[in-house]
């Protein structure tokens, strides 16, 4: 069998071509044309060609992913497409029952009918999550520490510090299919298209991305002070934390909007954007002209 192998090079913190040389002895025996995705994302159409019985494979993180999805979103690809887990985080990966370096698995099913996330006017379909308030600070930081060659990266340390020190809460008014609820002292309040983000935390148990409906889940974290939600805050990687209403709150629709008093950092899929105040989900069933 013949596989386009397209590989982040930047995936693993620098590692990307090497763990994705690893299917050469995975899939020993087929033919592998291994193709640097930094250097092909503007000519994924010319790369992957019109031939449906080559199948790809995609080598990365969830990072890796997000880009994939956008640069290919206006064209129609009918080839099998593999994922193969190299990243850090993983939480694709850990979302469909996989785990780091695990053989390829199909995932086109996951690659349809995508949220979309709406941010200073861009749009952006997102595989896991869209974080805003302390999640989109720790990859903001994490950003910073990629860029110094820091190497392991612990995303739960730096959110351990943006609790006690550096992240401030603000107040937040969140739509959920129209409906308004306020928040005052709102630590995160992000939406979730799979269960888990920030490298395995479960923060939204009951998401499922497949599910017929298309919805999406929004968690939101306020109120109590730093230590104590800090105390707490660990729960989230078994799925626990929605036991603590008065800090916990999780919502499910297929339109969100969030809007903070103040901006601050967010990430989709590990991208960050800086300064924002206000940002939609629309999944896909949405109505396609909501905008608030």
């Amino acid at each position: 069998m013949k596989y386009i192998v397209l590989y982040n090079p930047l995936a693993g913190e620098g590692h990307g071509k090497e763990r994705s040389e690893k299917l050469k002895e995975i899939l020993n025996g087929d033919l592998l044309v291994f193709r640097d995705m930094t250097q092909v994302y503007r000519d994924y159409d010319t790369v992957i060609g019109d031939n449906p019985e080559i199948s790809l494979i995609i080598c990365g993180g969830d990072g890796t992913l997000h880009r994939f999805i956008n640069d290919t979103r206006d064209l129609r690809i009918e080839n099998d497409i593999y994922y193969f887990p190299i990243g850090n985080g993983n939480d694709f990966a850990t979302d469909i029952g996989m785990k780091f370096m695990d053989k390829p698995k199909i995932i086109n099913q996951y690659l349809k009918n995508l949220p979309r996330a709406i941010v200073n006017g861009n749009e952006y379909l997102f595989l896991n999550n869209v974080g805003f308030g302390l999640d989109g600070y720790c990859t903001r930081v994490a950003d910073e520490m990629i860029a110094q060659k820091v190497i392991g990266i612990n995303y739960s340390k730096i959110a351990v510090m943006g609790f006690l020190k550096h992240f401030k809460p603000r107040n937040a008014r969140l739509w959920i299919n129209g409906k308004e609820i306020t928040f005052k002292k709102v630590w995160l309040l992000s939406t979730m298209n799979g269960r888990f983000y920030g490298g395995g935390m479960m923060s939204a148990p009951f998401q499922n991305r497949l599910n017929p409906q298309h919805t999406v889940s929004a968690l939101c974290c306020h109120g109590w002070g730093r230590i104590r939600i800090l105390c707490i805050f660990p729960s989230i990687f078994k799925g626990r934390h929605l036991k603590h209403t008065s800090l916990f709150r999780l919502f499910e629709g297929n339109d969100i909007t969030v809007e903070f008093d103040t901006p601050c950092e967010l990430q989709i899929d590990g991208e960050t954007f800086i300064d924002v105040r206000k940002y939609t989900v629309a999944s896909a069933m949405a109505e396609p002209a909501y905008r608030r």
